[in-house]
This record gives structure tokens, sequence and C-alpha cells, in this order.
């Protein structure tokens, strides 16, 4: 007994490689062009187009190609932005200009020493470099004509360096002085001027990174959006073309191309593959009750289902209008919910409707509709226990894919009337074709799964199924046994989250094998009748008693039961003694244990592995012993059941079966409550004499009927 399923080492790997297996599939079909018809060649800017490509539709779009070329454009006819004249440099080389005349000044007026040694005294100055004749004529020039120069180049020093002055032109700058001295001043004055003011002339504008891309950016800006318009049939590139930006990007809207992907795409697809994963491995986590998760052969052929509805929709519906809504995807929420119960099918629907329509242009209408039609279907269909709830699905899900049709499509200008009547006729075929898809694979499927479908069990359960019949005939009592087991098991089942159906037919037949001999259990013998036990030894009552087990599968596959019932047959004893027959045997041993091999009393087993069996187990023995006792009251019911369930656990008999003890606590609960209702006290009615009419009428005498 554990307190939840734990599975094998060797069935939890399975299912992890069974996960790993589906996300790795599920991420190629994201990424991978499966498409039957893919978009269009996967061309790129500067290859050579093969053929004609023309545009399918009128359209306009903002072409950011164009736009971007005209933002360029106008950020290139920007000329460099330079800084206003600085007046401290324009002060600072006046100021050096006033220093040179001062030295000037003094070697002019200097009488201590020769011409000559004036003469290098000038041609040796720091700040400015002068001509030979130039020094020769500032030493000859008179003090006013002296006075005239010094005024004209510190007037023409000013004059310039209050402009912009840049290193890019400061060549032509200086070129430009001669033109601008004052043209009272002969020439060799204007030289000399010219030949000053030169030599202090510097840069006062400097090149502003920030001002010159602010500029830049405003007449980015300046550029309004250039839209591109094509009309229908309009030829995009023609063949033997080289693949423009513009026409790339005409292309690209269009969605004509099939572009490389890029790192986002593969990042998505990855990221959508891990979630899906992890949604169904939680799922499957928090529900480990989940039958078909444990059976390797059930858990594969769910992954088989999902990928092969999900590889086929990736195949076939990209890039088309039509063909979306006929894929019949929801064929596959049907399928799992006809085999492994509606729970599955919803949560598998969901992801299998994600999936189908990621990455695709009309993703936002495709998934709605996928996720609204299967749930639809599956809600619709239930527990698939009879052919109109196929039906019934058919029409749902036809039905919730319109009211995505009419919700998503409907309120865009695109789609016309026509478009909308066409999807919700694809709609309507889609539904049959998915309730037919799953009706038909539903049998074949379970038959290899050896699992039951609600609509076989049910066939199988009616009163007038061949086996059943003879049940009843030839052994009576132990059919109504069935029923009465019948019924606890199926209430319980219910209780705990079994599968009420299962149960209950399982229980039905758990006997069976009884009909073989009927006779020979009590239940069918009539009171008063030779009791077959008493000249036999207790080992071959034992066995006799056993046999019925395998007489119940043989006669199981001979009407060709589903593969599950098996398991209630198998089962339903467990590996318990048939404790009667062994104490015979320890009695006739005189107690002696060793001198009696117990083997001989156990059933083969094997011991409940489901909840289904084992509730079966726990229901047969309760009312086995509710109507050996013959209780009168809750209590005693209770006290049976407790017995029962203490007596089957202190065997260790459920150590495979997923049940708690929460569980087994409903579970008798339940067994008190339907027990109740068949073992209640009757009320004991006197014997009546039928009343006379009057006192001179006699009553007619009654005939006595022989037996």
């Amino acid at each position: 007994m554990t307190n939840r399923l734990h599975s094998p080492v060797r069935m939890r790997n399975l299912q992890f490689f069974v996960l790993i297996a589906v996300s790795i599939v599920i991420f190629a079909t994201l990424i991978l062009p499966l498409s039957l018809r893919p978009a269009a060649l996967p061309l790129q800017a500067g290859d050579v187009a093969s053929r004609d490509i023309t545009a399918p539709r009128d359209d306009e779009y903002v072409s950011q190609v164009l736009t971007e070329e005209a933002r360029q454009t106008a950020e290139k006819s920007v000329q460099p932005v330079y800084t206003d004249p600085d007046p401290a440099i324009a002060r600072e080389q006046i100021n050096r200009l006033g220093a040179t005349f001062q030295l000037i000044n003094l070697t002019r007026t200097d009488t201590t020493v020769t011409d000559e040694v004036k003469q290098t005294q000038l041609a040796s100055l720091s700040n400015v470099s002068l001509k030979p004749d130039s020094v020769k004529l500032i030493l000859s020039l008179s003090d006013p004509r002296w006075d005239s120069v010094q005024q004209e180049s510190f007037r023409l020093l000013e004059q310039i360096m209050r402009s912009p002055v840049r290193t890019d032109n400061l060549d032509a700058v200086q070129a430009s002085i001669p033109s601008l001295v004052n043209l009272t001043l002969d020439e060799d004055e204007s030289s000399l001027v010219s030949e000053f003011v030169s030599a202090f002339v510097v840069a006062n504008s400097r090149y502003s990174a920030d001002l010159t891309a602010a500029a830049q950016k405003s007449a980015r800006d300046a550029v309004q959006p250039i839209v591109q318009t094509y009309k229908a049939g309009e030829r995009i590139v023609s063949a033997g073309d080289i693949v423009t930006p513009v026409q790339m990007e005409a292309l690209q809207d269009f969605k004509l191309i099939q572009p490389a992907q890029p790192i986002e795409t593969y990042l998505g697809a990855a990221a959508l593959t891990i979630l899906s994963a992890a949604f169904i491995g939680l799922y499957f986590l928090r529900r480990r009750k989940i039958a078909f998760i444990s059976n390797p052969r059930s858990l594969l052929m769910a992954a088989l289902i999902f990928i092969a509805f999900l590889v086929g929709a990736r195949f076939v519906i990209p890039n088309r209008a039509i063909i979306p809504y006929l894929y019949p995807l929801p064929a596959a929420g049907l399928l799992l919910t006809t085999l492994f119960g509606m729970e599955s099918g919803i949560i598998l629907s969901l992801v299998i409707s994600v999936l189908a329509a990621y990455g695709l242009p009309n993703t936002m209408e495709l998934m709605p509709f996928y996720i609204m039609a299967s749930l639809c279907g599956v809600l619709m269909l239930g527990p698939a226990r009879r052919f109109w709830g196929f039906f019934r699905a058919g029409f749902a899900i036809p039905g919730g894919g319109t009211a995505m049709i009419l919700a998503y499509l409907l309120p865009a200008a695109s789609m016309d009337w026509l478009g909308i009547v066409t999807l919700i006729a694809a709609a309507l075929v889609n539904g049959m074709a998915s309730a037919s898809i799953a009706l038909l694979l539903q049998y074949p499927l379970a038959q290899f799964l050896s699992l039951p479908t609600p609509m076989q069990l049910l066939e199988i359960s009616h009163p007038d199924f061949p086996l059943l019949q003879m049940f009843l005939r030839n052994a009576p009592g132990t059919y109504q046994h069935s029923l009465q087991v019948a019924n606890l098991a199926e209430q319980a089942a219910e209780k705990v989250g079994g599968d009420p159906l299962l149960t209950r037919v399982g229980a039905l037949f758990h006997d069976i094998g009884k009909t073989a001999d009927a006779s020979f259990f009590v239940e069918n013998q009539a009171p008063g009748n030779l009791n077959t036990h008493v000249d036999i030894t207790p080992e071959q009552a034992a066995q006799q008693i056993i046999q019925h087990v395998h007489d119940g599968v043989a006669l199981a596959h001979k009407y060709r039961l589903p593969r599950r019932i098996d398991d209630f047959i198998l089962e339903h004893h467990g590996t318990m003694v048939t404790r009667y027959q062994y104490n015979q045997a320890l009695e006739q041993a005189g107690g002696d244990a060793s001198k009696v091999d117990i083997d001989q009393f156990r059933y083969p087993g094997p011991q409940p592995r489901s909840r289904e069996t084992a509730i079966l187990m726990l229901a047969d023995g309760s009312e086995a012993r509710a109507r050996a006792e013959g209780a009168e009251s809750d209590d005693d019911l209770r006290a049976i059941v407790r017995s029962v369930i203490e007596r089957i656990q202190k065997e260790n008999q459920l150590a495979d079966a997923p049940l708690t003890m929460r569980d087994l606590s409903l579970i008798a609960d339940s067994f008190v409550t339907t027990l109740r209702g068949s073992y209640h006290p009757r009320i004991q009615y006197p014997a009546a004499e039928p009343p006379a009419v009057a006192q001179n009428i006699k009553s007619p005498p009654i005939k006595e009927e022989k037996a």
C-alpha cells in the first residue's frame, strides 16, 4: 500500500523518454519548413529571381527601405556644424600681437646697438617670423607711419577674429588678408600689415559633433514616411532580375518569400516547446492516477496520436485559405478522450491546438478556432458511451468553430460574406470528418491497446449479451452476487475518481468462470442438496475453487471480451488463500502448518494493480460477508466492511494498487451506503384472512396447489 502511485524505474524512464521525444518533434515541426505548399522561394536581397513574382492583392505599406534611404540622403546633406567664434581666442591673439609690437618698439628706439643688431633681434622674434625686407622696412619707417601699421594690424586682426575661422578655411582666410588692408597704406606697409596679421590669425571655431548630430537628426526627422503602393497583379520582380532591398521588402510584406529565420524564431519555438512539455508533464505529475501513463503501450499510442495530428497539421495547413478549417484536428481530442478519458482529451487538445496554429500568418484566427472546436467536441462527446455522442460531437465542433470564425473574421474588412460562408461550410465538414475519424479508429486502437471503450463496455454489459445470458442460466446465484458486487464497486469507483463503467462491467464478469462448474459453489446450490465439498480433500476443493479464475479468463477470450476484463478476473482474489479449505487442511494435519502446503490454497494472482480491480476485491469480500452474516444495522455493516479491508491490507494485497488511506475511507463509506439499501430490514407482514363481505355470505373454498 502506497500513498501515491510510484511507477517502476523503467516506467519512469520511459515516461521521461517519451516526453523528451515528443518535445523534439514539437520543436522540429515549429521551425522546419514542412509545408506542402511553401509561401514562395527562399530569396534574399542580391539573389536572382527565378520567376516573375506579382502582387496577389492591392496593398500599400510604409516602405522602411525607401524611407531610410531618403533619411540617409537628408542626413548626408547636412554640413558639419562648428561652434561660434570664441572671443577669448581673439583677445589672446590681439594681446600677443601687442606684445610683439612692444618688443619691436623697444628695438626701434634702442640707441645703444647698431642696425645690424636690431635686424638680428627683430628676425629672432618668437611670435612672428619676419622677412629680411620687412625687418629693414620696420627700422626705416618713421614713427607716424609705423604707428599706422600697428593700428591697421590691430584693426584687421580684430575684424578677422570676429568672424568664424576654422582649421579647414584658415589658409583661405590668411590669403584674403591683403585685400582687407586699408588702402591708405602703401604697398610695402600693406604687405607688412598682412605679414603681422597672418602670423596671429588662428582657428577660433571648432567642429561640434553634438551640434552636427542634432542637425542630422533634425534632417532625418523632417523626412516623411514613404508609402509604397501595389495593385493586384503588378509585377514586383521579374525573372532574372537581382532582388533589391526595396523589392525584398515588398515580397516580405505580401508574405511571398521565406526569409531566413532569425535566432528569435528558434528561441520562440523553443520557449513554446518547453512550456508545452512542462504543462503536460505537470498535469500528469499532479494526476498520477491516470492509468494510461503507467502503461507503456498506451503511453506510446497517446504520443503517436498527438504527433501524427500535429505533424499533419504543420504539413498541410500553412499558406492555405480553406484547408486549415477543413483539417480534422479536433479528431485528436475525440480519439484521446475515447481511449484515455475526457480529462486527458481536454488537456492534450489545448496543447495541440496552440502548436498547430503557431507561427502562421493567421495564427490569431486559427488558434481560437482549433481550441474552441476541439473543446466543444470533447465536452459534447463526454464519456463516449453511445454512437449518438459522436454524432453530437460532430455538430458541436463546427458550432464552436463557427462562433470563432464570426468573432475573429467577421469584423475584418478583408473578409466578405462569401468567404465567411465558405469557412463555416469547411468547419461543418471538419466536424463530421473529426467525429468519423474518431469513431472509426477508436475500436481498432482500443483492441490493439487492450483498452475497453465505453461503447464496447456498454455493449457487453447489456443483459442480452450471450455470455451474460449463459451466466444467468448456468449460475444464477453467482450472477446475482456479481450484480450486487457491481453496484458496490461502481459507486465506490465514482467516489475515488476511478472509472465507474469499467469497474461495473469488470465486476459483472469477475466470477464468470464459476459457470464451468456452477453447482460446486454454494451460492448456486439449492437448500437441502448434496454438498459437493464433503467427499473431496481440502486441497482438491481449493483447486476446484481456484480453477474458476482460469475458466473465467478462457471464457473472456472465447467471447472476445476486452483484455482489460482479464485483470478483474485474475486480480479480484489477488494472491490470497482459500481460507476455509486451508483451515480444514490444518485440522486434518492436527494443527501442524508444516504438513500443509499453503501454496496449494493460494490464488495465482496477481495482486490488484489498479484502483478498479482493488475496489472489486474489497467489494467482493464485503458483499459476501454482509450476505453471510446478515447484518442488521449500519454499525454491523461498517464493522464488516472495515474487517474486510483490514484483512486484505494485512495480507498486503493492496501493495500495488494506487489507493490512499483517504480512498479506502471513501470506499468504506460508499460500501456501507450501498449495502444499507440492499440489506435493510423488511417489515414482517402478518398473514391476513380476506374480509367477509357479509355475515350470510360464505367465502369460497381455497384449493391447495400441489408443489
